[in-house]
């Protein structure tokens, strides 16, 4: 059924250094969960942009995005929604990106209340959303457009 869904487009970074990577405490809702800094692209941005913006507002970190990782799809029924009454389908894309500039700071009036350099050892017993375990997949993987 065509049209019978809501679409949300996002864009994420996974950054990884010296055995860390960095993410990002989302907190909406009542909701929360350590997440890959990223989100929701604005009227007439493309995905990479919307990458690199969300990470400096999420992180404080200017990036430089070194490959597209892949594209994944999330879908939350509508009785799991915080908004809306259909399903909605969150088509993510996601980069391998590296720290150029910046210094960690916290995002102030959005959706994340910290972000924070973790051991990827430890990754595993962190509260995280499906997105993180998506992302440490695809960085396996390595990037599809090199």
């Amino acid at each position: 059924m065509s049209g019978d869904f809501d679409v949300r487009v996002g864009a994420y970074a996974v950054i990884v250094r010296d055995g860390r990577i960095l993410l990002a405490h989302w907190n909406q809702g009542g909701h929360s969960g350590w997440t890959l800094p990223g989100g929701g692209l604005e009227l007439l941005e493309d995905a990479p942009t919307a990458a690199v913006r969300e990470v400096f507002e999420e992180t404080g970190y200017h990036v430089r995005l070194d490959g597209l990782l892949g594209v994944d799809s999330h879908f939350i029924p509508p009785e799991r929604r915080m908004h809306g009454t259909r399903t909605l389908h969150g088509l993510r894309v996601l980069y391998r990106a590296e720290i150029v500039g910046g210094s960690l700071t916290t995002e102030v009036d959005g959706t994340t209340d910290g972000a924070a350099w973790f051991d990827l050892a430890d990754v595993p017993a962190l509260d995280t959303v499906s997105l993180v375990d998506v992302g440490l997949r695809l960085h396996a993987a390595g990037p599809v457009d090199r």
